[in-house]
Parts: structure tokens; sequence; C-alpha cells
């Protein structure tokens, strides 16, 4: 069977995907910054590896104890909710270390063996802020709309190689609590003129009816993943899919096939 290694499976996403591919019979390496054995069911097709995307030394060890590797996914993100003017530039460069530069890093690592073997399947998961913006995450959709960017041109390089690289982009958790611990992971607080603002933004979050879930990530990553015509960009849940459709990018996706025509 083909092995998929995930990164970020400690939770969410990252979780629900490789669950998804162990139900499917798929060969997993679950990767997680601090290993646990507890989250996912025991397999003989499962392989849990201590792997932080931000240190060179352990990107190193978990590709190369993970072996031939037919399918990353780029899921471990860091989620930062404050406005740019209370956000210190130390804090952006850390988002941008994990969102970018560790997906970048990833996917350099990984890349030559699916070069030689010339086939192979990048997943990078973005997000649908960078379709429909949303206030005091400007940092946060920057560091996701240059993953975007990364990924369209990495495309076109992969294609040369028989190599496709792709997005699934996730809409809200339904979570009442990411703007609380996107703030207090990154030991910021939310300027005075701006506390209203935001304090009445995450109201309107916790009452918003469209929301994406984990699962629905998974199924979008196995739709994108297992489905070589699939658009390129793929949406999930309901708010990211109305966000597509509100923007016309439904239309404009293609499959990465075409993009060369």
């Amino acid at each position: 069977m083909p092995k998929i290694l995930i990164t970020g499976c400690s939770s969410g996403f990252g979780l629900a995907i490789a669950q998804k591919f162990l139900d499917a019979g798929w060969d997993v390496v679950a990767t997680m910054r601090t290993p646990r054995n507890d989250l996912l069911p025991s397999n003989d097709r499962l392989e849990i590896l201590p792997l932080d995307v931000t240190s060179a030394d352990s990107i190193a060890g978990a590709v190369e104890a993970a072996g031939t590797i037919d399918a990353l996914v780029n899921n471990a993100g860091v989620g930062m909710l404050n406005v740019l003017e209370g956000t210190e530039m130390s804090k952006i460069r850390e988002l941008f270390e994990t969102n970018v530069f560790g997906a970048m890093a990833m996917t350099k690592a990984v890349f030559p063996q699916m070069r030689v073997r010339r086939s192979g399947v990048i997943i990078n998961v973005s997000s649908a802020v960078t379709i429909r913006p949303l206030p005091a995450l400007s940092v946060y959709s920057a560091s996701k709309a240059a993953l975007n960017a990364f990924t369209e041109s990495l495309a076109l390089e992969a294609a040369l190689f028989g190599i496709h690289a792709k997005l699934v982009l996730p809409g809200s958790a339904p979570t009442t609590g990411f703007g609380k611990n996107a703030v207090s992971r990154m030991g910021m607080e939310i300027p005075g003129p701006y506390e209203a603002y935001v304090h009445d933004y995450l109201l309107k979050m916790r009452s918003n009816s469209e929301v994406t879930t984990a699962d629905e990530v998974a199924e979008a990553v196995w739709r994108s993943l297992t489905n070589i015509d699939a658009p390129m960009k793929i949406p999930a849940g309901a708010d990211a899919e109305t966000a597509f459709r509100d923007a016309g990018h439904l239309l404009a996706c293609t499959s990465q096939s075409e993009i060369y025509l």
C-alpha cells in the first residue's frame, strides 16, 4: 500500500487525516512534536514519529525513519488571532517559521525521493481566509497566502517529474477557543483600542453556523490526493465552499494537468 506522511497529528485536522487514511488501508506516518500512542488505534500500518517542522535535524530524522513516502501532507500550523499593531515582529517570524518555512522544509526534504521515482503528491493545508479575508487575522492570513503562492509555483516545478502539488483550504474550525488559544499561545494581548472590535468579532464567530469539521478536512485531503483530476485548490467545510463560490474560485480552479496545456 502507498505510504503517507502527515505533519501535526496531535489533534484536529492532522489527527483526522491520519485516521482517514488508516481506515482506507494506507500506511500512515503520523508525526507530532511530542509523540503520543493513545491518539490513534494501534495498527501495524501506523508509525508515530517525533517531528518539529522548524528543526532541520528533526525533519531529516523523521524523513529518514519514514523511508519511502508516496504522499506528504503539510498540515502542521500555528494560529494567531490579533491585529497587526498588537503583534510583535518576533511572533510574526515565529508564525512564518511553522506555517510557511516548515512546509517548505518538509517539501524540500521529501521531494528528492519523489523526483527519482517520478511520482508523488504533496498536499499543503492552507485556509479559506486567503479567499475571504477576516479581521484580526492579517498575519495568519499572510502566512497562508504565502503557502498558497509557494504551492502554486511548486506545482509547475513538480509537474516536470510527475509529482503533484495541491492545496486544501479549510474554513473556520468549530471551536470557541480558537481566538483565545491563538492569542495566548503567542503570548500577546489585544491592544486596548481594538478590544471591543475583536470581542464583537469573536461573538460573531461563535454564532456562525457554517463551520469546518476535522472530518471534512480529512475528506477534502482524500479527494485531492486520490483524484489526480481534482482541482488544485479544494475547499473544506461549508463556510470555505461559500467563500469559494462567492469569490468565483470554483470556476477558476483547474486541475494540475490543465495548468500546463
